[in-house]
């Protein structure tokens, strides 16, 4: 006879008979369950109320099973250890699972690892795992905790945080230069995506970009900044991505930069789940906290 959830006995009452059945002493039972021998003592009584019949025998200094009591025993005891099993499994997978971050291939290389080392100095003790992607993904079933998107305000969802906008002008290795001026014949690195804003179309129509250029493409932005720091022609620089180059003197600028209408595209994080657990909080507030600093790396 299965009986209905609702008639089952209290899981304390249960785990305190079985914690003395396992050790076949009210003491050592309650040390194990951090409670004290009349409190075990009280959910074993309360059982056999329950059950309506004798569990154990109480003689001088010692117990033993009754007839029903071993039978109970033996049935809560393997559901006990089975459940023991699958509560310390998922926890220990919970515990070692690191925190996902998702940026796109540009983003990844150019902003996020160069940082990386700023975390695990100031979050310690955390496993960080990086997916690198241009994809549109399902974040949950990814098992993706945060993603750092190149989007606009009306394509992220209400809970998204702006991290910072983007502006764009010609930057260079600085011993492309010759006497302070760019070589008639110098090569102009192109990023191969449809955003008009990385494209040298518009910086082509006016100025000194007007004279005819070769053109070096890549179909990943980061592609392009390598190729620049490497003194092979001039790119759009995005100036929030390559805030530490152009800091430390890597790459120099050659034009006044073009920023992004505050309702523009931006970069933005977005957290797969509110109820994020703490590990997950800690590290967003380290991106906002970097991003926060993004032009002086």
């Amino acid at each position: 006879m299965t009986l209905p959830l609702a008639k089952l006995p209290p899981l304390d009452l249960i785990r305190g008979f079985v914690a003395v059945g396992r050790r076949m002493s009210f003491t050592l039972a309650a040390q194990d369950l951090f409670l004290t021998q009349s409190a075990v003592s009280r959910q074993v009584h309360l059982l056999e109320e329950f059950m309506g019949t004798a569990l154990l025998h109480r003689h001088h200094r010692a117990i033993s099973f009754t007839t029903a009591g071993e039978r109970l025993f033996r049935s809560c005891d393997a559901m006990l250890l089975q459940l023991q099993d699958s509560i310390g499994e998922l926890r220990a997978a919970q515990a070692s699972r690191p925190v996902t971050i998702t940026a796109s291939i540009g983003m990844t290389g150019l902003w996020l690892l160069p940082r990386l080392s700023r975390l695990q100095q100031q979050v310690p003790g955390i496993d960080v795992r990086v997916a690198a992607s241009d994809s549109v993904i399902d974040l949950r079933h990814e098992g993706i905790d945060l993603a750092l998107r190149y989007t606009t305000r009306a394509q992220t969802p209400p809970e998204a945080i702006r991290l910072f906008g983007e502006s764009v002008a010609p930057v260079a290795h600085p011993l492309l230069l010759k006497q302070g001026k760019l070589p008639a014949d110098t090569t102009l690195i192109e990023f191969e995506q449809a955003n008009p804003r990385l494209r040298w179309k518009d910086w082509l129509d006016h100025g000194e970009w007007k004279k005819k250029h070769r053109m070096l493409r890549f179909n990943q932005y980061d592609m392009v900044i390598q190729a620049a720091l490497a003194g092979q022609g001039v790119a759009l620089g995005r100036i929030e991505l390559i805030g530490p180059q152009l800091a430390s003197g890597q790459l120099v600028l050659l034009g006044e930069a073009r920023a992004q209408d505050e309702d523009g595209y931006a970069y933005w994080m977005i957290q797969a789940t509110p109820a994020a657990r703490r590990e997950v909080q800690q590290v967003a507030a380290w991106i906002r906290n970097e991003a926060g600093t993004s032009l002086t790396g």
